[in-house]
């Protein structure tokens, strides 16, 4: 049975791992007065940085068009089985929604749309073990079973620069953005049930990368940690430090550096730092 991986753009899958595994992005847009972006495609993340520097207005985001999905899962059903098709928390995005619809619009082929609960790469995550089981010949519903399974071992947590994105996005009350920004708090950020939560409240940048960075080595400790990836927001120089750092301890454990691409930027703001990492 061949099966065919897809993700959407917010998984910001490096290029060569997207080549490696033969994964199929769909990109969302984001969206600057009466200009829409494709992610990845009209807009790359740096320009995308400093266009947010030289607007008066935060940009919104578009999720893609049931229409998108319909064409790719077409192209794909000509060489392919069944489509696993995984995505970024319904919580943030109707993405997974979308994805779903559009599965049960297409003939000749099963879609089984996947709700990551997460997003950026540890989203990826989900797409790569995806893509590596199928090449293996494994079964829809083993892989299925099996991303379940990731989501006890997935460990993402996030520091922002700036609360003052979370808040006009949504994604964080007003109160907390206020305090933040007044206390200097660089919280410790992470996802539960698919939503940005709070994890730990944390005076400054240093000590709050230093947190994080001092769980990932108790689990490396502990467990056997499959893969880390460290995710920057327009500022890769901070996050190659970190990789560094780790694997000159830890040179067996596999690490990618990722990024905040426009759509997760337009939330987080410029010089966001994230560290995720799964176990065995």
């Amino acid at each position: 049975m061949k099966i065919a991986i897809v993700t959407d753009s917010t998984a910001y899958i490096p290029e060569d791992l997207v080549k490696k595994y033969n994964i199929h992005i769909i990109p969302l847009s984001v969206v600057f007065g009466d200009d829409s972006y494709r992610e990845g495609i009209d807009l790359s993340t740096e320009a995308f940085y400093q266009k947010v520097k030289e607007s008066e207005n935060l940009p919104s985001t578009s999720q893609p068009a049931i229409g998108s999905f319909v064409e790719l899962y077409e192209e794909l059903a000509n060489q392919h089985d069944a489509i696993i098709s995984i995505h970024l928390s319904k919580k943030f995005s109707g993405t997974y929604e979308a994805a779903k619809t559009a599965g049960t619009m297409v003939e000749n082929i099963e879609v089984f749309a996947y709700d990551s609960e997460l997003s950026a790469m540890p989203q990826g995550f989900y797409a790569i073990e995806a893509a590596e089981m199928a090449q293996a010949g494994r079964t829809v519903d083993y892989i299925l079973t099996k991303l379940d399974e990731m989501k006890s071992k997935t460990r993402s947590y996030f520091m922002v620069d700036d609360l003052s994105h979370l808040q006009r996005g949504g994604r964080l009350n007003s109160a907390q953005a206020i305090l933040g920004s007044l206390l200097n708090i660089k919280p410790v950020l992470h996802i539960v049930d698919g939503l940005i939560v709070p994890f730990e409240k944390i005076r400054t940048r240093k000590k709050a990368i230093n947190r994080i960075m001092g769980m990932l080595e108790e689990d490396v400790q502990q467990k056997k940690v499959r893969r880390v990836v460290f995710i920057h927001a327009n500022n890769e120089a901070a996050v190659l430090k970190l990789r560094d750092q780790f694997s000159d301890k830890y040179h067996d454990i596999e690490t990618i550096i990722s990024y905040f691409g426009p759509v997760i930027g337009t939330h987080l703001g410029e010089d966001s730092i994230g560290v995720s990492w799964y176990t065995e």
